[in-house]
């Protein structure tokens, strides 16, 4: 389910998926940009109802936006929902490439003079001053640990118990191999903990 709807009950909803995977045409649900409240609700009504239940969350998660482990996070690690974060370059911004002066570069270089109010708005959440400044400070840890930015971000977004994977993209090829470097990587707990000090210093930087 890509997005919670608030006009149809959930119990229908949930029927329905049921219905797929009773069928034998889906094996396992998921929700995406959920709440702790939705997510919830739902599990509570697939056991009452007997239908099948989510297995997965797709939620936004990166080093830019940590609201998922306010009270997500606690949820998926007691009911074994696991979670696979979508936009774990926070749109790209923790690469760096926004942080180069005169940078043309990247959708939110372009959004941010659209006519599109959507667009501004986006660019505004993701590639704004404190975003900005925060990343300017991640940009000095990775160098230190002598990694690329990306792989870093890449590694931190799926180094916690309650994440199954986590959902990369890439313009080009080449794009890839920084991310790729993030598969069998574990942090250490010093870049842990000075990446834990940058979200300290600057408070949930996309709100």
């Amino acid at each position: 389910m890509h997005w919670p709807d608030t006009l149809v009950p959930i119990e229908e909803s949930l029927k329905a998926f049921d219905r797929l995977v009773t069928s034998g045409k889906v094996r396992y649900l998921g929700t995406s940009n959920d709440t702790a409240y939705g997510t919830t609700k739902a599990l509570m009504t697939s056991e009452m109802k007997g239908y099948a239940r989510f297995e997965s969350i797709q939620n936004n998660f990166s080093l830019l936006n940590r609201r998922f482990l306010d009270e997500l996070s606690i949820l998926c690690e007691k009911e074994q929902v696991s979670l696979l974060p979508y936009s774990p370059l926070g749109g790209g911004v923790l690469s760096g490439k926004y942080n180069q002066p005169n940078n043309t570069e990247g959708r939110f270089a372009t959004y941010m003079n659209s006519k599109d109010l959507r667009q501004r708005s986006m660019a505004e959440r993701f590639a704004n001053d404190r975003a900005l400044a925060s990343v300017q400070k991640y940009l000095k840890i990775a160098n230190d640990a002598g990694l690329h930015p990306v792989t870093m971000a890449t590694a931190w977004s799926k180094q916690f118990s309650f994440v199954a994977s986590t959902i990369i993209g890439a313009t080009t090829p080449e794009q890839l191999d920084a991310t790729l470097a993030a598969m069998d990587l574990t942090l250490s707990d010093e870049v842990i903990k000075a990446c834990e000090r940058v979200h300290q210093e600057i408070l949930y930087p996309m709100g």
